[in-house]
């Protein structure tokens, strides 16, 4: 097992590819970030993330981190970056991580996601060695959470009121998958 997430894997399932990062996945997420419903969902304050050289930097650099591993969700029938998945904030000693993952317009309703949390999930179990990988989702986002669940997440708990959607706030639910689970199903807990 690595001592760290430095190494970046391609990972291959039926519907997508997960690759490293490059800085000319740049262009793509400067769309992606600009959709008004990734905005939403995410919970992205408006700020100068967009900036073109600010992304090329952040993308061109992600293969070098070794606390994370981010990788690009390229849709296989169409050769088009569609999101990203990201293990991050890595906690060594316990063997744990949180995931996320966002996925655009052009990758939403026909499963990549899902395939592609098994997949970098998957890695994060069986090749890094890792006991627990947690997330965060909000109430507002019945499917991301629906792909957590087909994923083998459990809810743990609630934070309360944590983001301000307009006049309103939105709770967040505490999921996560642990080794002996994903050890029994492999991301398909539902059989």
């Amino acid at each position: 097992m690595p001592n760290d997430f430095s190494i970046k894997p391609t990972l291959t399932g039926e519907r997508v590819v997960l690759r490293p990062l490059t800085a000319d996945d740049a262009v793509v997420f400067q769309t992606i970030l600009a959709d008004p419903e990734v905005i939403r969902l995410t919970g992205s304050p408006p700020d100068d993330r967009l900036d073109p050289d600010r992304l090329r930097d952040w993308y061109g650099s992600r293969s070098a981190q070794t606390d994370r591993l981010d990788l690009a969700v390229v849709d296989r029938a169409t050769g088009e970056c569609v999101g990203e998945v990201v293990l991050n904030q890595w906690d060594s000693h316990n063997a744990a991580c949180n995931f996320r993952t966002l996925i655009g317009p052009a990758g939403r309703g026909r499963g990549l996601g899902t395939e592609a949390a098994r997949l970098v999930v998957g890695y994060g179990f069986e090749e890094l060695g890792l006991h627990r990988v947690a997330l965060e989702v909000f109430a507002f986002n019945p499917r991301a959470r629906r792909v957590y669940e087909k994923v083998g997440f459990v809810a743990e708990g609630t934070l309360r009121q944590v983001l301000r959607d307009g006049d309103d706030w939105v709770d967040a639910s505490v999921m996560s998958i642990l080794a002996p689970e994903w050890a029994r199903h492999r991301g398909h807990p539902e059989g």
